[in-house]
């Protein structure tokens, strides 16, 4: 507990906290909307960004932001429909590693920044960032709590929501953007090659234990606050890295939630509809007392 008294950690924990609340909200309507690859392809030309922005002498994340902005842009824009998107995805996330790879061959001396990127360094959060994380999430979820309800909509049924009027291209670039904001702060903890484990584990986890919206949305909270939490404790007490806690904490409530998801949803069917039982046992004792069927109904 005396690490607690450090400024590095508290700002790794308020860090982490601020991640996983996005995370967990935002991975919902990922899963939803299945965008598991949009994650990877916006994370992977961020990381672009990153490069380019080491190249020219900028601050990584700033680069780290655009590239993804720019990959949520490209990818709204080219992949509105599910039979496109994949393509768009594939498509953009093939530039943008080429320009990556073509940006540190350009940068002559040890990118040490951008390949921090790729791995996540939530300890080394400096306290401006942590405003600066807190500053990007309530932004984010306020763009998301303002769109939610029509982006269910054509996440559930995008021709039905079309066909009502419905503007499901400006939804999904709009998503898309927030998207690209989510993924840039969960970088900060896992890293671009690891951040599938907060923004898609959670929410699959969540998505496993209950049907209900708003009770998926908070155990996805919970499971991704959890994870990340447990993951830095741990990472500071061992020589391991937190992306690699963060990590495995994640698929192991992942594998949990499988494993219990389908009792509960028995138990709740079970417990949802006594009627049919009580009143067969009704009937068996009305006849077992020699009622007739036509005067039990009566």
């Amino acid at each position: 507990m005396s690490l607690l008294r450090y400024d590095f950690v508290q700002n790794a924990l308020v860090a982490g906290a601020i991640i996983a609340v996005v995370a967990g909200l935002v991975g919902r309507f990922v899963v939803a909307r299945n965008l598991s690859f949009a994650v990877h392809g916006i994370a992977e030309v961020g990381f672009t960004g990153a490069a380019g922005a080491v190249l020219i002498g900028v601050e990584p994340v700033l680069g780290l932001m655009s590239g993804a902005l720019l990959a949520a842009l490209g990818i709204g824009t080219l992949g509105v429909r599910l039979r496109d998107r994949d393509v768009a995805i594939g498509s953009i996330l093939a530039f943008g590693l080429g320009l990556g790879v073509l940006f540190l061959t350009l940068y002559t001396r040890y990118a040490t920044e951008a390949f921090t990127i790729l791995f996540g360094t939530i300890t080394g959060v400096s306290r401006a960032e942590v405003f600066l994380l807190l500053g990007l999430g309530v932004v984010t979820l306020l763009a998301l709590a303002v769109i939610s309800r029509p982006l269910m909509f054509a996440s559930v049924d995008p021709e039905v929501a079309e066909a009502r009027g419905v503007p499901v291209r400006a939804l999904s670039i709009a998503f898309l953007v927030i998207l690209a904001i989510a993924v840039s702060e969960a970088v900060q903890v896992v890293g671009v090659l690891l951040v599938l484990t907060l923004l898609i584990t959670p929410a699959a986890s969540a998505q496993k234990l209950t049907a209900r919206p708003a009770l998926a949305s908070l155990l996805s909270v919970l499971i991704a606050f959890g994870c990340t939490m447990g993951g830095i404790l741990l990472s500071l007490v061992t020589p391991y890295p937190a992306s690699f806690f963060v990590s495995a904490l994640s698929f192991g409530s992942y594998l949990l939630a499988r494993l219990i998801g389908p009792r509960l949803a028995a138990s709740a069917r079970r417990g949802a509809d006594p009627a049919p039982a009580t009143a067969l046992r009704d009937g068996q004792l009305g006849l077992q007392v020699g009622q007739s069927p036509e005067k039990t109904s009566l």
